[in-house]
Parts: structure tokens; C-alpha cells; sequence
């Protein structure tokens, strides 16, 4: 019972995102408002989180668990991520089907933002919103900096 309402606190003071970096910049009041707009999923082991060629429509973050990412039907993985990292971003930038598939690695929990609720957070809290795309535009930047082979 204690523990189960340790997890409700927790949830209550947006500490599911807070070891997320691209919450970094946000308080913890912030954080409690992001938390009104997500939506937290489960998935067992195996258990496919989107597919490739689905419409993309929200962004994941993980809260336990990991996921792994394939490239159509791949077997061997592009990347697994863990607890804080996200997925899916783009599903918040355009509607361009996913590129991959994402797969839960073992029981994971996820925070999920769909789109339309990304886009009602950023009518209503324009700060909170314009620091996540902050977030979003940066890692978008390392990724692209990675796959061309530049560090700087």
C-alpha cells in the first residue's frame, strides 16, 4: 500500500519525466503540467509499441523499461534505449509514417504525448512548450550531427 502511493506522489509531482532530458530545463510545477496532458502506457516483453509505416502521432518517453528499435524487419536492433531517453519525437513534427518499429525489450512503462495534446500544451503554457521544443530541436541537431560524423 505505501509503495503504491510513494508511485501516486511521484506521479502527482511530474517526477515520472523529470530524469528525461528533454524535460532538463523544466520545474517540477512545469513538470506537473506536462504530466496533465500525457498519458502513461504499459507493455510487456515483445509487445510492439508502433510499427513501421504507422502514422506517427505522439512522442514516448520511458519511465522503466526498454525498448528497442528495428528498422522494418530487422532482427538485430538499431539502438536500445532505457529509462529517460524518448522516442517518436517526430510523430510530434510532421505526419510522416514511423521509420521503424519500436519494441518493448521487457515490461516497460511509458509516458506518452500525443500530438494533439503537445499542440493544446503549447496554446496554453507557450513557455513549458518552447522549452520542450528547445529540447526537441537539440537532440534533433545531435542525432543529425552524429549520423553525418561530426562531433563539434
Amino acid at each position: 500500500m505505501r509503495l503504491r502511493l510513494r508511485e501516486e506522489k511521484h506521479r502527482r509531482d511530474g517526477q515520472r519525466l523529470a530524469g528525461s532530458e528533454l524535460f532538463g530545463g523544466l520545474g517540477e510545477r512545469e513538470l506537473r503540467v506536462v504530466e496533465a496532458f500525457a498519458h502513461e502506457r504499459r507493455f510487456l516483453a515483445g509487445e510492439v509499441v508502433f510499427d513501421a509505416g504507422e502514422e506517427g502521432q505522439a512522442l514516448y518517453v520511458i519511465v522503466a523499461g526498454r525498448v528497442a528499435v528495428h528498422a522494418d524487419s530487422q532482427a538485430t536492433a538499431l539502438a536500445e534505449l532505457g529509462p529517460g531517453a524518448f522516442f517518436g519525437e517526430m510523430g510530434l513534427l510532421d505526419d510522416v509514417p514511423r521509420s521503424a518499429q519500436v519494441r518493448a525489450v521487457e515490461p516497460s512503462t511509458l509516458v506518452v504525448l500525443p500530438r494533439t495534446d503537445f499542440e493544446r500544451l503549447m496554446a496554453s503554457h507557450a513557455r513549458i512548450a518552447s522549452s520542450i521544443s528547445l529540447q526537441l530541436a537539440r537532440h534533433l541537431g545531435r542525432r543529425l550531427r552524429a549520423m553525418l560524423g561530426d562531433s563539434a
